[in-house]
């Protein structure tokens, strides 16, 4: 049942990817990006890690969405977008259906997938020490600002500049 779950939730995520670069409005595009978010959080629950599952809600399908959302209003782009939704929305269901029917398919013609029970890969391993020493969040947080603290703080210097960037294009059009 996990597996099935998995497939419809990698499906949708694909879907949703391919809406948000097909798509012809920007309120189209960023809700098709909410429907990727979504879905990555959902295989996130599937594979336990229920923290960054509600991390990817909160943070990335909640506030950075909300923060694209006023910089497309800004810029008052996004009129005509009625007809775009309903097409983005059968894309996410057809690459669903799609996905799911690879999945089974796949799941038929290949080997199989399953771990031997009792056998846990070396990174499993190093991820299941880390979490007993030092909790959930302690195990995302220690190599997050430590070893990974310098591509954290350019990635958060990029979402500044390209927010800037978007306002001060905005700013020259309305003046």
């Amino acid at each position: 049942m996990v597996e099935i779950f998995f497939y419809i939730f990698a499906a949708t995520a694909l879907g949703g990817g391919l809406g948000v670069v097909l798509s012809k409005s920007p309120v189209g595009s960023l809700l098709m990006m909410v429907v990727s978010l979504a879905s990555l959080a959902g295989v996130f629950v599937l594979l336990e890690a229920h923290f960054l599952a509600a991390i990817q809600v909160i943070v990335y399908a909640g506030a950075i969405m909300v923060l694209f959302l006023f910089v497309i209003m800004l810029l008052n782009l996004g009129h005509d977008y009625q007809q775009d939704l309903k097409w983005g929305a059968f894309s996410v269901l057809s690459f669903a259906v799609a996905g799911g029917l690879a999945g089974i398919l796949a799941r038929e013609v290949g080997g199989d997938w399953q771990i031997a029970d009792g056998v846990v890969p070396p990174g499993g391993r190093a991820i299941d020490a880390a979490v007993r020493e030092h909790g959930a969040v302690g195990a995302i947080a220690e190599p997050l600002f430590t070893t990974y603290v310098v591509p954290f703080e350019i990635t958060g210097i990029l979402l500044l500049v390209a927010i800037v960037g978007a306002l001060a294009l905005a700013k020259r059009n309305v003046s």
